[in-house]
């Protein structure tokens, strides 16, 4: 397997260039913070010939914009695969390892196997390629953006299908986290199903 640095230089590395043969997929997660729901990872490997316009971190984006990327990218990008672990391997893994369980997955579903990935953050999940962490990547790498956009709009979708099973949570408006709204139905009714029972606040609300 040739080395991280025979295949980019950093420079290269933060604008998602190669220097030879190779393909560079972009990681990205959404939702450690919230106390509820899955843990959502995206890889993307984006198609040169077919650049995408407005791609930035998601959560500096509107829903609609993020919406409309969602789809745009989806038709573009060379191949996508988009992953999560659940709220059960969440608690038994930690939310740390779970989230990179979850990106390790959505890299091996790629149906082309990138040269390279480089992943938002300063952690690395276990890969058969070489990786890079990016600090702030999904403000600076066009194919982590693209990744934290499939993530964020996923588990947004994912949050209005827990809405509708389990309304009293408002799941639809917070998204899981822990707003005072949610705390407070929390403590009224407890965990649901959906909910992160390792987290403290869902943990101190079956005391």
């Amino acid at each position: 397997m040739p080395s991280r640095k025979s295949l980019a230089t950093p420079e290269q590395m933060a604008l998602g260039l190669l220097d030879g043969p190779g393909l560079m997929a972009g990681v990205d997660e959404a939702g450690r913070g919230p106390l509820a729901g899955p843990v959502v990872a995206a890889a993307v490997i984006l198609d040169e010939l077919q650049p995408i316009k407005g791609l930035a971190d998601s959560k500096v984006l509107t829903a609609l914009k993020r919406e409309k990327l969602f789809d745009e990218i989806r038709a573009k990008a060379l191949c996508f695969c988009i992953a999560e672990a659940s709220p059960e391997e969440i608690d038994r893994l930690n939310i740390l390892q779970a989230t990179l369980l979850a990106m390790q997955r959505a890299v091996s579903g790629l149906r082309l196997k990138p040269t390279l990935v480089q992943v938002d953050g300063n952690r690395l999940p276990k890969l058969p390629m070489p990786a890079e962490a990016i600090v702030k990547g999904d403000a600076k790498v066009p194919a982590i953006s693209a990744a934290s956009i499939l993530a964020k709009v996923t588990r947004d979708r994912q949050c209005l299908t827990m809405h509708e099973t389990y309304p009293a949570y408002g799941f639809a408006t917070h998204k899981g986290y822990p707003t005072p709204e949610h705390l407070a139905a929390l403590r009224e009714h407890g965990p649901s199903p959906w909910h992160r029972l390792s987290f403290a606040p869902v943990r101190e609300s079956q005391q």
